[in-house]
C-alpha cells in the first residue's frame, strides 16, 4: 500500500467524497503544475515520471499463477455423451484447459444404476488415470441431488480416496447431513441452479450455517448472480432467494466458480452446438502457487478463484493486499486494486459493493480508495464486461470495519 497515503491527499477529502483515485494526489498534481511548457523530449521525460508516479500507488506483483478449468460436466457414466476418457481427452487438448472435474449424476442416469458401485469406481480411475501432475490436474467429483435446501450439488475430494458421499434418503439431504458435509476439510461443496423455481434454494429461508463456500455463478445460458438478470435463459421460472446475492445479503462469505455443466463434450469451448449466450461455457480462474489437484483445491476452499463465460480472463482484485475471497479487518482506508486481461477488450469493470453497482472503470488497471465503510462487513466483488458481450464475476473480499 501507498505509505503517504494520508499525506497524498487533500485532508478534507474525507468531507467531500466516498472515494478517490491517485489521480488528484498531492504528487501528481504538483508534478501536473509544476512540468510546465517544454521540449517535446522533455515532456516526454515528464510522462514517464508521471506513470513512474502512478505506479508507486500499485501492489507488488501478484504471487499467484491463474489455471483455467472446467468443474462441472458429464458422460455416459449417467446422461452425457462422452466416456470418461474422451471428456478428459477434449477438455485438456480441445479446450486447452488446466485442470477438470467430471462430475456425473449420483443417480447415474434415470433408469440406470447409480454410481455407488462400478460407476463411482470408474469416475475415480479415469480422474487418477489423466492427472498429469504441472500439466493437468483432476478431481474426483460427482453430483448428488441436495432437496430441499439445494437443487444439486457437486461433491469434491481434495484426492482420488475416499467413499462417494450417499444420503440417507438417496435425492434428500438433513441439515444434520449438508452441515456434517460442509465442515470436512477434504472435501468440498458447491451448488448450483440455485435459483430455479421447481428445486432451487432459498437462501432468505435457510439457516446461515448451510450456505456453502462456493456458488456456481454461470454455466451455459444460467448466471445467479441475482434474480431476473440477462445472462439467464428462462427454463421454467425463477424466484427470489435462490441468486448468489440473496446469499451475500444475509452475510454469506460465499466465493464463485462458473463451469459449462455439459453434456456434449464441448465443456470449457465455445459451441456453435447452442445458441446465444449459451455458447458460452463457464470457466473458472483459480489463483495458486501451482498446477495440481492439492493446491487448487486449497485455492477453491479459501475462494481464491473467479468465474467467467467462455475464452480467457485474467484477474488480479485485491483490497489492501489481501486476495479475492480472503475476509479482513480494519481501521484504514480500503486500498482496492483492479488489474482484469482478457482476449477481447474489455466494456467496462464494475465493483459491486453489499450487492450495489458502486461504481465502474474502463480502464483495464486501476488503483481506487474507497473512504466509507457502510456497514460493519463490506462486501465487494468486480463484476467484468467485454465488448462482445461475455461476463466474468470474481469472489468478494470482505472487509471488517474497526472504526
Amino acid at each position: 500500500m501507498w505509505q503517504s497515503h494520508d499525506a497524498a491527499f487533500s485532508p478534507e477529502r474525507k468531507q467531500a467524497r466516498r472515494f478517490d483515485t491517485p489521480y488528484r494526489s498531492r504528487v501528481i498534481t504538483d508534478q501536473v503544475y509544476t512540468e510546465g511548457e517544454k521540449s517535446e523530449e522533455k515532456r516526454e521525460k515528464a510522462m514517464t515520471r508521471f506513470r513512474e508516479s502512478m505506479r508507486r500507488f500499485y501492489p507488488k506483483e501478484n504471487p499467484y499463477h491463474i489455471y483455467f478449468g472446467d468443474l462441472h460436466g458429464h458422460s455416459c457414466l449417467s446422461d452425457g455423451r462422452p466416456t470418461p476418457d474422451e471428456y478428459y481427452e477434449s477438455i485438456r487438448d480441445r479446450a486447452k484447459l488446466d485442470f477438470a472435474a467430471l462430475t456425473d449424476h449420483n443417480h447415474g442416469g434415470v433408469g440406470k444404476p447409480t454410481l455407488y458401485g462400478e460407476k463411482g469406481e470408474a469416475l475415480r480411475d479415469a480422474a487418477v488415470h489423466w492427472y498429469e501432475p504441472g500439466r493437468f490436474s483432476t478431481f474426483l467429483g460427482y453430483e448428488i441431488d441436495a432437496y430441499p435446501y439445494y437443487n444439486n450439488m457437486i461433491v469434491y475430494h481434495d484426492d482420488f480416496t475416499g467413499e462417494l458421499f450417499r444420503t440417507s434418503v438417496d435425492g434428500d439431504i438433513t441439515a444434520k447431513e449438508l452441515k456434517a458435509l460442509l465442515a470436512r476439510e477434504d472435501r468440498l461443496v458447491i451448488p448450483h441452479d440455485t435459483y430455479q423455481l421447481g428445486s432451487g434454494a432459498d437462501f432468505f429461508k435457510m439457516d446461515a450455517s448451510l450456505f456453502t463456500p462456493l456458488i456456481e455463478i454461470y454455466s451455459r445460458g444460467d448466471s445467479a448472480e441475482y434474480f431476473d438478470n440477462p445472462l439467464n435463459v428462462d427454463k421454467g421460472g425463477m424466484c427470489r432467494g435462490g441468486c448468489w446475492q440473496d446469499a451475500l445479503r444475509r452475510g454469506a462469505k460465499m466465493g464463485c466458480i462458473a463451469a459449462s455443466d455439459d453434456h456434449k463434450k464441448q465443456n470449457g469451448l465455445i459451441s456453435d452446438m447452442y445458441q446465444g449466450i449459451e455458447k458460452y461455457p463457464g470457466i473458472t480462474g483459480v489463483l495458486c502457487e501451482e498446477n495440481t489437484t492439492e493446491a487448487i483445491f486449497r485455492a477453491l476452499k479459501a475462494r481464491r478463484c473467479y468465474g467467467f463465460m467462455g475464452g480467457r480472463m485474467w484477474i488480479d482484485f485485491r483490497i489492501n493486499g489481501h486476495f479475492m475471497g480472503e475476509e479482513f479487518s480494519s481501521a484504514e482506508d480500503r486500498e482496492i486494486y483492479i488489474s482484469v486481461r482478457a482476449d477481447a477488450p474489455v466494456e467496462k469493470i464494475m465493483l459491486v459493493k453489499n450487492c450495489e453497482d458502486y461504481l465502474f472503470t474502463r480502464k483495464t488497471e486501476e488503483i481506487i480508495f474507497d473512504y466509507a465503510a457502510e456497514t460493519s462487513c463490506d462486501c465487494y466483488y468486480l463484476r467484468v464486461q467485454l465488448t462482445d458481450g461475455r461476463f466474468g464475476w470474481t469472489s468478494p473480499i470482505w472487509v471488517n470495519s474497526l472504526s
